[in-house]
């Protein structure tokens, strides 16, 4: 019976298995660090193989920095850690099947890694911003001041600065920090996304340019897809030039296959919901008098300010009774289109014909005209249209350009917490746009620097709008608001003496995360309230599973039992922490067999012991310290996929070998494993 490897899976050695896959001769064994064998490349006769196609030496184009491989060696290495589900902080655990993670996103990303790949269609991540400062972030790659100076010859032989390694006013050590911190999360996310997924990054100008360098290398210069300029009002707070913009970077995981599919992203036009407003209004006022309507709406359109977004659709302001149209041009594009007699339904007399000619032959215009789709004017002087209808152009491919002024989120967000509580926290209206337009018909979307928990909010946003039933999965670290106010300025301490406030008077920790969580359910709940006479609202999930990130479930004894001696190991009686529960247990199990965490369970009692079965049989397990052989036969005669036990309920190796036997007679393809 295996053991579960109860680690996260060891990046480097499935890029060399890839590879063996390929090319079995260059692959070989050497002795890790562990004393076990483990696979290895064998990088000579790689070259051999690849002759011409192996770049050596300094002529090859590289983007790189003090620091790149350790990084890319971190994103690759296992780690000891797992994921314990907290129930009294979720907001509809049994139901929801969205995710809130609490921790370090490097570690928690590896952990993701079985349990989602290549299952994200979205990810959009807002990371911090090179300030030249420290970063947060606990990675154990990134490099201290002395460390980069060594490295990077910021010093020369006489102990002097070398001034030519300085990158404008920011030290270079600070990009570097920066590059290996974004550089391993997003090869790790990379293998999480669809083949027809997407990444959205937003960045400022200190790290745009490194941040699209990276992306290339780590996506494929091909997959770029734009760089969109998000302009959210003027700022007055710069000698030189006023930077009132930042830039939101998009990648596809594999652009030919959306290309080969025919995927588009379209986003609906603002402002389209208040003409339709505005028309439902005037239709209950005046029924079916389509002309006071259409007189009304154009008087609408021109009271409404300037920068108002429907006035840029003013031009459908006709209406019938299919609703608002406009009359769109009837002529053959570039001319040589047909000319034939078409008499107005009201003079009876012919219609002046376009110079082009018609875009219709004479039996297809008959039959436009029979369906009231033909726009004439008040006589036969003047040429017809065709009607083109506002709900048939709704959307548009979306543009790189656009401007939100970001006064509005920061009241939305301060009327749903009762005060200003985030700094610079995103926009929910514009990620709601992304969600919208990135064609995604339901799906998973994740946020790895999920901050406030804009991203969460967004989601609700647009699946109560188009009635979908897209998940997301929000990860984030736990940060100390204590410490930030010690070391903030006094702009930023006055935002963060107000979360604390908050926060005490919903006795929560001081952390970053008790804030997320918190705006997220007020988000779910305000949305609930606003509709509840919508048929959607029944099936809205607004509720979010919390994890957070701890070390193994398992003593080090599991991992390390070599360096133990026979005294030490009878101590041990369980392999397993003793304030583990079976809930810790089931989850870890869940994400070393690759399986979601959002899948239900139930749990019951069967001959004294706990069985956990998760989604009706994926998997099921029971954690308890003694098993006697008729629980065993019970679960093997539902015959999951899965089974998972505890190492300690049996007594000895025949009694493992009894629960072998009876797998292999009642549910020989349930695959059997223990901790």
């Amino acid at each position: 019976m295996d053991k579960m490897r109860m680690e996260s899976v060891d990046l480097t050695q499935k890029n060399v298995e890839r590879i063996y896959e390929l090319f079995p001769s260059v692959v070989t064994e050497k002795r890790g660090e562990d004393g076990k064998l483990k696979k290895a490349v064998n990088f000579e006769l790689l070259k051999q193989i690849l002759v011409d196609e192996v770049v050596e030496g300094d002529e090859a184009y590289e983007f790189t920095w003090v620091g790149k491989k350790e990084a890319m060696a971190e994103a690759g290495r296992p780690i000891r850690k797992t994921l314990r589900p907290c129930k009294e902080d979720s907001k509809k655990w049994d139901t929801t099947e969205n995710l809130y993670i609490e921790g370090d996103n490097l570690q928690v990303l590896k952990l993701l890694q079985e349990s989602y790949l290549s299952s994200i269609n979205l990810i959009y991540i807002d990371p911090p911003y090179n300030t030249g400062k420290d970063f947060i972030y606990p990675d154990n790659f990134l490099m201290n001041k002395e460390t980069y100076d060594e490295s990077s010859n910021y010093f020369n032989e006489n102990g002097e600065i070398n001034f030519s390694r300085l990158n404008n006013n920011l030290r270079p050590r600070f990009h570097s920090d920066w590059c290996s911190m974004i550089y391993s999360r997003l090869l790790l996310a990379r293998n999480l996304l669809t083949d027809d997924g997407a990444i959205f990054i937003s960045i400022d100008e200190n790290e745009d340019y490194n941040l699209r360098e990276i992306c290339d290398e780590v996506f494929g210069e091909d997959n770029f897809v734009a760089e969109f300029v998000w302009s959210g009002g003027r700022k007055n707070d710069s000698q030189l030039v006023s930077v009132s913009h930042e830039y939101m970077i998009c990648y596809a995981k594999n652009k030919s296959y959306l290309k080969g599919n025919n995927v588009s992203w379209r986003e609906r036009k603002e402002g389209i919901e208040e003409i339709y407003a505005e028309y439902t209004r005037l239709k209950k006022m005046y029924q079916n008098d389509y002309s006071t309507i259409q007189n009304e709406l154009k008087q609408w359109y021109k009271n409404l300010a300037d920068n108002h977004p429907a006035k840029n659709h003013s031009h459908y302001s006709s209406v019938d009774a299919r609703g608002i149209y406009f009359p769109a041009d009837i002529s053959w594009p570039g001319g040589g289109g047909p000319k034939y007699e078409v008499l107005h339904p009201v003079t009876n007399m012919p219609v002046k014909i376009p110079s082009r000619g018609w875009i219709y032959g004479s039996t297809k215009m008959d039959e436009m005209i029979k369906s009231n789709m033909i726009h004439f004017g008040k006589d036969e002087n003047n040429v017809p249209c065709i009607k083109t209808y506002l709900r048939d152009k709704e959307t548009a491919a979306p543009y790189s350009v656009f401007y939100k002024d970001g006064r509005g989120a920061t009241k939305r967000l301060r009327t749903l917490m009762g005060d200003d509580v985030f700094q610079n926290p995103k926009d929910e209206e514009i990620i709601q746009k992304i969600i919208q337009f990135a064609n995604m018909d339901g799906g998973i979307v994740l946020d790895f620097f999920s901050g406030s928990g804009t991203t969460a909010h967004s989601v609700f946003l647009q699946n109560i709008q188009d009635n979908k039933n897209r998940k997301f999965i929000m990860v984030q670290l736990p940060e100390d608001l204590d410490e930030q106010f010690n070391n903030a300025n006094e702009k930023a301490k006055k935002t963060l003496s107000k979360a604390i406030k908050l926060l005490d008077e919903l006795h929560k920790p001081h952390l970053l995360t008790e804030l997320g969580k918190e705006r997220i359910r007020r988000a779910g709940d305000k949305i609930i309230d606003e509709n509840k006479e919508t048929e959607i609202i029944g099936t809205l999930d607004v509720g979010f599973r919390v994890f957070k990130l701890d070390d193994s479930n398992m003593k080090d004894i599991y991992y390390s039992a070599g360096e133990y001696t026979q005294a030490s190991l009878d101590d041990f009686i369980s392999n397993i922490k003793e304030d583990r529960t079976d809930l810790d247990l089931l989850y870890g199990c869940l994400l070393e067999w690759g399986l979601p965490l959002s899948l239900p369970h139930t749990s019951e009692e069967y001959r004294g012991v706990i069985v956990h079965t998760v989604n009706g049989g994926d998997l099921i397990a029971c954690f308890d310290s003694e098993i006697i052989e008729e629980v065993v036969r019970e679960i093997a005669k539902r015959q999951p996929l899965r089974a998972v036990f505890r190492d300690s309920s049996f007594e000895n190796s025949p009694a493992k070998i009894n629960v072998e036997e009876i797998f292999r007679l009642l549910a020989p393809n349930t695959r059997v494993k223990v901790i």
